[in-house]
C-alpha cells in the first residue's frame, strides 16, 4: 500500500510499505477513504517529539470503510463506514471503566513505552502514528491501517454522511469540546481561547455551544481570526494589542472566567522569554515553549479556570505556580477522551448544530500528503485544514 513515511525532520514521503495484517482477535482493518493533517502532527515533522524512527507511518485522524475484522471483533462488519478515536483504548481497564479513554493502561506495550514513566510517572496510552512513546502504531495517513480493540473504538457512521462532516470527530472536534468543557462554563462567563488552529476554532464554537456570553479569541493570523469571528468571537490580534490589558478592559478589570490553552509547547509571538524558550529548546536546556501557557495563567481571573488543550511534551520553564496558587485557579488539562463525546457530537453533526467543514480550506489526495505537511507549516494563515483523500 502507499502510505506517509516520516523519515527525519521536515521529511516525510509517499512510500510503498507492506499491507496491515489482523494479528490480534480484537483487531479490525480499514480501508481509509479521508485523513486528515493535525496540527500535533507538525510536532512530528518538526521532530520535537522524541522516539519517532525512520519509517513509522503518520496520521491520527482517520477514517474509512471496515475491510475485515477479528474473531473478537462483533460490533463491526465488512463494509461499515467508521471513524476511529485517535487515543486507543482497551474499553476494560480502570481509567477506561471511568470513561478516561485516552488514559488507558492497556494500550501502550512498546518498549519505548518506559520512557512514558520516567518523564510522567506513568505510561501514556497508545495513539495512531505518534511516535514509540504511544506504542509505536503505525497511522492512517495511508490507504490501510490496523485498528487495535477495534470492539471498543471505532464508530459507525449513518449513510447519507459525508466524510468531511464527521472525519473531524476523530480528535480536534471533541478536543475542543473537551476543552470547552473542562472551563465548567457558567451563565455570563467570558471565556478566553488563545491559538485559532482547529482545535482553538472548535474550542470557540463549542464554547459558545455550552452558554458562555462572551469568547475572546486571540492570535494574529488574520483567516483565522476571522474564522473565529464568524463562529461569534470578539477577536484580539497579539501583534497589535498588550493582550493582558486589552483583556483587563474587555472585562472591567477582572479578566476572563476561564481560559484555553489551544497552543501548547510550540508557541510563537515576540516576547522576550518565548525568545529563551526557543533558544533553550534548540540548545536541549528545556523542551517545550511556555510563553502562551505564562499569559492565560496571568490573565485569568481570581477564582477562574484553566483548559490546557494544548500539547506538551516535557518541561515549561518559569512557569507561574504562585499566580496559579495565590489566585485560586483550578486546571484541568490532558489527551481527549474522544469515546465519550462522539455519539453527543455526532448526533449535533447531523441535527445541523455543529458544522465542520467550514475548517476545512486545502483537500488533496494522498499523494500529495508532503506538500500538505509544507503548507501547514509555512503557509498557517492561508492553511487552516488540510484534509487527505486516498481515492478509496
Amino acid at each position: 500500500m502507499r502510505a506517509l513515511v516520516w523519515h527525519g525532520k521536515h521529511d516525510v514521503r509517499i512510500d510503498n510499505v507492506p499491507d496491515p495484517e489482523i494479528i490480534n482477535p480484537r483487531d479490525a482493518i480499514l480501508k481509509v477513504t479521508s485523513t486528515a493533517i493535525c496540527g500535533s502532527d507538525l510536532h512530528l515533522y518538526d521532530a520535537v517529539i522524541p522516539t519517532l524512527q525512520s519509517g513509522d507511518i503518520l496520521g491520527h485522524e482517520f477514517m474509512g470503510e471496515v475491510l475485515d475484522v477479528g474473531s473478537g471483533v462483533g460490533n463491526l462488519k465488512k463494509g461499515d463506514r467508521v471513524v476511529v478515536p485517535f487515543p486507543i483504548s482497551c474499553g476494560s481497564c480502570f481509567f477506561c471503566g471511568k470513561q478516561q479513554f485516552s488514559l488507558c493502561d492497556n494500550s501502550n506495550t512498546a518498549e519505548k513505552a518506559d520512557m512514558s514513566e520516567t518523564l510522567y510517572g506513568h505510561q501514556m496510552a497508545g495513539i495512531f502514528g505518534y511516535s514509540h512513546l504511544t506504542g509505536g502504531y503505525a497511522g492512517g495517513q495511508a490507504e490501510y491501517v490496523r485498528v487495535p480493540y477495534a470492539d471498543v473504538g471505532p464508530m459507525v457512521i449513518p449513510d447519507g454522511m459525508e466524510d468531511d462532516q464527521v472525519l473531524f470527530l476523530t480528535d480536534i472536534l471533541p478536543t475542543g469540546w473537551m476543552a470547552a468543557e473542562n472551563c465548567d462554563i457558567e451563565e455570563g462567563d467570558t471565556v478566553a481561547v488563545w491559538g485559532c488552529g482547529p482545535v482553538g476554532l472548535f474550542a470557540v464554537q463549542s464554547a459558545l455551544l455550552m452558554g458562555a456570553h462572551r469568547v475572546i479569541a486571540i492570535d494574529h493570523y488574520p483567516r483565522r481570526l476571522a474564522l473565529a469571528k464568524q463562529l461569534g468571537a470578539e477577536v484580539l490580534d497579539f501583534r497589535e494589542v498588550r493582550v493582558w490589558e486589552a483583556l483587563m478592559d474587555m472585562t472591567g478589570g477582572i479578566g476572563p472566567d476561564a481560559v484555553i490553552d489551544a497552543v501548547g509547547l510550540e508557541s510563537h509571538g515576540f516576547r522576550i522569554d518565548n525568545i529563551m524558550d526557543r533558544v533553550k529548546q534548540a540548545t536541549f536546556l528545556g523542551t517545550d515553549r511556555g510563553a502562551v501557557l505564562r499569559e492565560v495563567i496571568i490573565a485569568c481571573r481570581k477564582g477562574g479556570r484553566v483548559s490546557i488543550p494544548g500539547v506538551y511534551g516535557g518541561f515549561v520553564d518559569k512557569f507561574p505556580i504562585g499566580a496559579l496558587m495565590e489566585k485560586g485557579l483550578q486546571v484541568k488539562s490532558g489527551q481527549t477522551h474522544v469515546h465519550r463525546y462522539l455519539p453527543e457530537l455526532l448526533r449535533r453533526i447531523g441535527e445541523g448544530e455543529i458544522d465542520t467543514t467550514f475548517l476545512i480550506s486545502h483537500r488533496m489526495p494522498l499523494e500529495e500528503a508532503p506538500e500538505g505537511y509544507r503548507m501547514f507549516k509555512e503557509e498557517p494563515n492561508e492553511c487552516t485544514k488540510v484534509v487527505l483523500k486516498t481515492g478509496h
